[in-house]
């Protein structure tokens, strides 16, 4: 490919998923529909995920070892600088402002993601937060707000046939359970082991990564359970959540992959970085807001799902609010800036 090269580094782990590869991947393949090259600069984690989601669709560098923050941001200016990219995408909570000086300097242009409101001395400044706004970054070009949610193109295109198939109503028959590849704090079991009782006769797909820690747990309870249907990796997570009924997952970026095809959604706080997107996600009324778990989990859990089954008015007016915060074209719109003059 000719056209311009990007560079991406982003952040993976046991503790905070694989979320930022898989949506600096997202932005890779829209760029590629723009005509742009793609290359990761990748830790150990990063490339795990990158191997199995990435496939042969972007280059990847791989690093031996797992860096500290400041030493992946020098490996990824010296790399840029290698390489001769046109623009950098940074995607980690533990860059300094100085990381983001170094990155700006290594290439014409640099494209941070946030959603913490931090302080960037350099760069454009990618926050999709309900919300947010320009001043939220002061001095900052910002892409602000799920106008420019980095989602995938399969749920887009799956968007007219799922809030179709949702506005002509039904009882739900079908139950997504996402709760990130890595399934933080093994909290898959735990959610799939408390909707059970209530389950009814309703289908249950949890999705997990290969290396989650309650992958047996879970398996074990769908070897003696025909309503639970474990996937591994998944490949179709537009196809299974424009086909799901309603949605069990974490407040990552996730919820806007929800939002697109209005899914009506339980929204776990996983995270203390989720607990404002999740808030304001309730607020609009897109999904139900479930706190982090604690002693009453399991029974505050049930209670929403209860809630969401036995109120179809909820579910269509759920579905209504998510829809329009998010049409799944952000990915397109931030590469169209990020690729803009060079």
């Amino acid at each position: 490919m000719s056209g311009p090269r990007i560079l991406f580094v982003a952040d993976a782990g046991a503790k905070i998923g694989g979320g930022h590869v898989m949506r600096c991947l997202t932005l890779a393949k829209a760029l590629a529909r723009a005509g742009a090259a793609s290359v990761f600069v990748a830790t150990p984690a990063a490339a795990a995920v990158l191997d199995v989601f990435a496939r042969a669709s972007v280059e990847v560098i791989a690093l031996p070892d797992e860096m500290s923050a400041g030493e992946l941001a020098a490996a990824g200016a010296e790399m840029a600088l290698g390489h001769g990219a046109a623009a950098i995408v940074a995607d980690h909570y533990g860059f300094a402002p100085k990381d983001d000086a170094l990155l700006a300097e290594a290439a014409p242009r640099l494209l941070v993601m946030d959603d913490l409101r931090r302080r960037h001395p350099a760069g454009i400044v990618l926050d999709p937060a309900i919300g947010r706004k320009a001043a939220d970054y002061p001095g900052r070009e910002v892409l602000a707000g799920p106008s420019f949610a980095l989602v995938r193109a399969a749920f887009a295109a799956l968007r007219p046939e799922s809030l179709a198939r949702r506005a002509r109503g039904g009882r739900p028959d079908r139950v997504l359970v996402a709760l990130g590849l890595t399934d933080a704090g093994a909290l898959t079991a735990r959610v799939v082991a408390a909707l059970l009782p209530a389950l009814g006769d309703v289908a249950l797909d949890v999705v997990m990564g290969d290396e989650a820690p309650s992958r047996r747990e879970v398996e074990a309870l769908a070897a003696h359970d025909p309503r639970v249907v474990v996937h591994i990796d998944a490949q179709d997570m537009a196809s299974l959540t424009a086909d799901a009924d309603l949605g069990v997952g974490a407040g990552g970026s996730s919820v806007f992959e929800r939002a697109v095809v209005g899914l009506p959604s339980l929204t776990i706080v996983v995270a203390d970085n989720q607990r404002e997107n999740v808030a304001s996600l309730a607020a609009a009324g897109a999904a139900i807001a479930i706190a982090p778990p604690s002693g009453d989990f399991d029974e505050r859990l049930r209670a929403g799902f209860r809630t969401l089954m036995d109120d179809a008015r909820l579910r269509a007016s759920m579905t209504e609010k998510a829809a329009a915060l998010c049409d799944g074209l952000g990915a397109d719109r931030v590469a169209g800036r990020l690729l803009e003059g060079l």
